[in-house]
């Protein structure tokens, strides 16, 4: 059996009690069955259902009992047909008794793999609610310390998922069914899990067996005197889509060993000579510093970069405040002590629960390979284990440096006018709203991270199947257990409506008359009706005004004229008849604008090039376009920096009219303090 080959059996409740939650089951195992078509083809499935009508097993057939179980899929290479077996769950009638399933699935394992070692796991997803028969001999504890010795003896792996939606009334059926499961538990050959919604049932399966590989392995160095062997794991890692690959579909047909894959290659050319290919001693890495570029070898780009030592060292204790949550970083890891050292054990589980009682964090610098080229600081939590069998350990979360912090100024409320402050009414219907939507009320907690699957993730092995069976398949719509995620439940909204109306009644929407504007329709129908309405009363004065200062709406706007120009501009914006049509109407805005500071007399066209400098530079932040502003602004300042027209610039820095930062657009390659000490340092150097 291939090293990383895992064989998993479902033993699936079918019963009563689970009608409600089927499709659930359906769609978390076929995730399962969908991620291993894509990252383990070669893993094993067999699944076994009980609680159905009928009985079909092996043991059945040879001892007699283990009624009510029926084995739907031996174990085999999972395919097609695994998934198809799970799209047709019957709904049972009979109670399900989980012992006899497990020990079923068990035999199974058995009968095909002997003694032989390898990665197998039964998993079992149950109500657990049914009345569980009585075993020929002993009672059932005996029949359970029985089964998990055949576990432990196989190194098979069993994981329970119980489903009990909260409403369900506990009976002493259900205490027996959770004392045996968990009987199991502390075993050590079971992981058992209890959820209370269809959302958290779909994340309870570990539907992808990531095999824990260790990215450090060393010393955790207190000082030169007192060092700790341990073991670092990740404990947290984005689960990222599957890799896409191009393939070539230029194979024959009949060819059953073709690739299909497509080798790509790079060729360098010169500009000088574009026939002639560049050979790789021949090129070279070049930076961008300013107007020109800076060439840098590989030898001494290995010369510059930083290789410090591996390891990982304790530069001190902090208060467990002065680290907040909001600073930590990517992945989390684990630190363990190193398995079988008795010494690392005792002194990671002294100082864990020394800084546990002091309230206490570590902070620690990290390299953890050789040659590494960047250093981590991160900080050590604490985590004392509650079990007798789990070693105490920490966990290492990475700290952002100066550079890496973002710090955001917002306004807060008291800044404002007291006509823009919220009332106590308004304060209270926010409160109340967040107060509805909270996740996680007192004893119950909605969406629990290690049960809340990816919707992206679900939706695209979901997707991926059905492209494969229909190439022409549309999207399907969203799963309702997934919608549940991606959408406010609609449960709780439903039973607050009279709080969502007391908030949308505390908060008037009134327009805002600043930026209200024209729109053509109302302009068309009131154009039209003009002559109707003659006849019987006078248009408004408002309906005058705006007539007055918009275009015919049948005139096509195409050059920007001196009777109103900033409206020009924007209608020609607007209407994005081409791809260069925005450029076009900057361009036109640049040279209106440069005309009119250069036919000037004594300022009297100041007023104007100065509305029309704002509206062109708020339009290149919108269509983001910074470095045209930036170059027009910079060559009309040349221009007109001597004489007279030197007053129209001191009007444009009266105004914070200067060059577009990064912060309004992010192509800019001007900074914050750039633009507003431009005018300044261009007096500078001036004088």
């Amino acid at each position: 059996m291939a090293r990383n080959r895992e064989v998993v059996i479902l033993l699936l409740d079918v019963g009563p009690s689970m009608h409600g939650v089927l499709q659930e089951v359906k769609n978390i195992c076929l995730t399962l069955v969908h991620k291993k078509l894509v990252y383990n083809r070669s893993d094993e499935v067999g699944i076994v259902l009980f609680g159905t009508k009928g009985t079909c097993n092996e043991l059945a057939k040879e001892l007699g009992g283990y009624k009510h179980v029926t084995v739907t899929r031996d174990i085999k290479v999972v395919d097609e047909g695994t998934a198809q077996a799970l799209q047709n769950l019957p709904l049972g009638s009979a109670p399900g008794d989980f012992l006899d399933s497990i020990v079923v699935g068990l035999d199974m394992v058995m009968r095909k793999f002997g003694n032989t070692k390898g990665k197998r796991r039964l998993c079992l997803i149950t109500g657990a609610q049914d009345l569980l028969r009585d075993p020929p001999e002993g009672t059932k504890e005996e029949q359970v310390d029985t089964i998990a010795d055949m576990l432990k003896k196989h190194s098979i792996k069993l994981e329970c998922i119980i489903f009990r939606e909260p409403g369900v009334h506990h009976n002493a059926i259900m205490e027996e069914n959770d004392r045996l499961l968990y009987q199991f538990r502390n075993r050590s050959v079971a992981k058992v899990v209890q959820v209370d919604s269809p959302t958290s049932l779909l994340g309870a399966l570990k539907t992808r067996n990531v095999l824990p590989v260790t990215v450090f392995r060393g010393d955790l160095e207190v000082n030169s005197n007192f060092k700790i062997k341990v073991w670092v794991y990740k404990k947290t890692a984005e689960e990222k889509f599957p890799t896409l690959k191009k393939y070539s579909d230029k194979a024959p047909p009949s060819d059953k060993f073709a690739s299909h894959e497509v080798k790509v290659d790079y060729e360098y050319k010169s500009v000088v000579e574009p026939d002639k290919v560049v050979p790789p001693d021949q090129r070279i890495k070049g930076y961008l510093y300013g107007p020109q570029v800076v060439p840098v070898s590989t030898a001494e780009w290995e010369a510059v970069k930083f290789k410090p030592e591996k390891g990982v060292k304790l530069l001190g204790f902090t208060d467990r405040s002065n680290v907040p949550r909001h600073h930590f970083m990517k992945d989390v890891c684990l630190f363990i002590p190193e398995p079988g050292n008795i010494k690392a054990t005792l002194a990671v589980s002294a100082i864990a629960r020394a800084m546990h009682q002091m309230n206490k964090v570590a902070i620690v610098r990290c390299v953890w390979r050789q040659g590494q080229g960047n250093v981590a600081l991160g900080v050590l939590t604490p985590n004392i284990s509650s079990v007798n069998n789990v070693q105490d350990s920490f966990y290492f979360n990475v700290l952002p440096f100066a550079e890496d912090i973002r710090e955001f100024q917002f306004r807060s409320f008291s800044s404002l006018p007291s006509s823009s402050q919220p009332t106590e009414e308004q304060q209270e219907a926010a409160d109340n709203l967040v107060k509805m939507l909270d996740l996680a009320p007192p004893g119950r907690e909605v969406l629990k991270p290690e049960f809340t699957p990816n919707p992206m993730l679900e939706r695209f092995y979901s997707y991926l199947d059905l492209k494969s069976k229909q190439p022409d398949a549309n999207v399907p719509p969203l799963e309702r257990s997934l919608r549940r995620i991606t959408e406010p439940d609609p449960d709780v909204i439903g039973q607050q409506t009279q709080l969502i109306q007391n908030l949308g009644n505390a908060f008037e929407l009134k327009e805002n008359p600043k930026k209200k504007k024209a729109r053509t329709q109302d302009i068309l129908a009131y154009a039209g009706a003009g002559d109707q309405a003659n006849s019987v009363e006078e248009p408004s004065v408002e309906k005058d005004r705006l007539l007055e200062n918009t275009h015919p709406p049948t005139e096509n706007v195409g050059a920007i004229r001196d009777s109103n120009p900033v409206q020009d501009f924007e209608a020609m914006l607007a209407k994005r008849s081409s791809s260069t049509w925005v450029q076009k109407a900057i361009e036109d805005m640049q040279n209106y604008t440069a005309a009119l500071l250069q036919k000037s007399r004594d300022g009297s066209n100041y007023q104007k090039a100065l509305e029309c400098f704002a509206a062109l530079r708020k339009a290149c932040i919108i269509e983001q376009e910074p470095q045209e502003f930036n170059e027009f602004l910079t060559k009309i300042y040349e221009r007109l920096k001597e004489g007279d027209a030197a007053k129209f610039i001191q009007l444009l820095s009266s105004k914070n009219i200067s060059l577009i930062s990064k912060e309004e657009a992010p192509d800019s390659d001007v900074t914050e303090e750039m633009a507003k000490s431009f005018f300044l340092k261009r007096e500078k150097a001036s004088q």
